[in-house]
């Protein structure tokens, strides 16, 4: 009777346990098809646009404290292949813990703090994927091998501090990131130091500061960032470079339809402290989503990279411009 008993409270606790921890299967696929154009060729391609599969979980230690992880695989939804070769969860790969003292994580962070705080922030239209993702941001740094703290929000601000082990005899990544949100207004500043490339040059020193602001005002939202690179210590050897980007986007929300527009520019590269003629560039996107529901939405767009005889943006070649026209389905699950 007794081991009847001690077994049954056994059962009973260890159900007590499994109910205060939780693992949720999340994901999205997203699958446009598109007339491109880079330089004077044009094709018609199916295109995947980051899609995604991960789990997400979590366990109650007590007293407000959790255990938390995240692995997070990418997939090319057009061919069903793995999107990262050799990396089950090349996505995304961390755990961590989260109380009131914040939130700290150890492994692949997915981008760098820097990246959410400015470019994914106000990439609204298709959240920064495929072919009308961001042409004219450099994505500096690295993710993998990452510390990770982010204090609680204090009044809407909260602060996080990312530091990056390269391993390999490279620089590390290391930054600083502030996000302030109260109501309407999101604001956000970066600071970045890391490995960056520009026009095919990587520069073990790269700095990044960047600003950003966004404000809802009823059916309309608007958002810009500002952005410096300052690239020192090319690898191979080289002088030092400087780069401003600008960004500007526009949604317009009616019933379930969202209409929007974005305008981005990369200033001229300045190169040993001259400029560099004709190495700037523009990129143009309109786009139209209509959702379905809340998990699934159509859309279509237009989206187009103006490079000038210096400037390679997105193609890789100079002088050589890109656009899409494309109609597309986002799903999440």
């Amino acid at each position: 009777m007794k081991r009847t008993l001690i077994a049954a409270a056994a059962i009973l606790a260890a159900g007590g346990a499994f109910a205060q921890s939780s693992v949720q299967l999340y994901g999205r696929v997203n699958t446009s098809v598109e007339r491109q154009k880079a330089g004077d060729v044009s094709t018609t391609v199916m295109q995947n646009n980051s899609s995604r599969w991960g789990l997400r979980g979590s366990e109650d230690l007590g007293s407000g404290l959790k255990a938390l992880f995240v692995l997070e695989s990418g997939f090319a939804s057009d061919t069903g292949t793995q999107s990262q070769t050799g990396a089950i969860f090349g996505r995304e790969s961390w755990v961590g813990v989260e109380g009131n003292f914040g939130r700290v994580r150890l492994g692949n962070m997915g981008a760098t703090a820097a990246y959410y705080a400015t470019a994914d922030y106000i990439s609204m239209h298709n959240h920064d994927t495929g072919t009308s993702s961001d042409a004219l941001y450099l994505y500096p740094g690295f993710k993998q091998n990452t510390i990770s703290y982010n204090t609680p929000s204090f009044g809407g601000l909260v602060l996080e501090a990312q530091f990056g082990l390269k391993e390999t005899g490279e620089k590390n990544t290391a930054q600083l990131v502030a996000n302030f949100d109260r109501g309407p207004l999101h604001l956000g500043a970066s600071y970045l130091q890391g490995p960056t490339t520009i026009d095919g040059v990587t520069f073990n020193d790269g700095k990044e500061i960047g600003l950003r602001a966004l404000y809802e005002l009823g059916p309309v939202t608007i958002g810009a960032y500002a952005i410096r690179n300052d690239l020192d210590e090319a690898v191979g050897g080289g002088a030092d470079a400087k780069r401003n980007a600008y960004r500007v986007s526009a949604m317009y929300t009616i019933g379930a339809s969202e209409i929007h527009a974005n305008v981005g520019y990369a200033d001229k590269v300045k190169v040993g402290g001259t400029k560099i003629d004709d190495s700037d560039a523009m990129q143009y996107t309109l786009a139209y989503n209509y959702n379905l529901s809340k998990r699934t939405k159509v859309y279509a767009f237009w989206t187009k990279v103006n490079n000038k005889a210096n400037s390679n943006y997105f193609t890789g070649v100079d002088n050589s411009d890109f656009s899409s026209v494309a109609l597309g389905v986002r799903h999440n699950f």
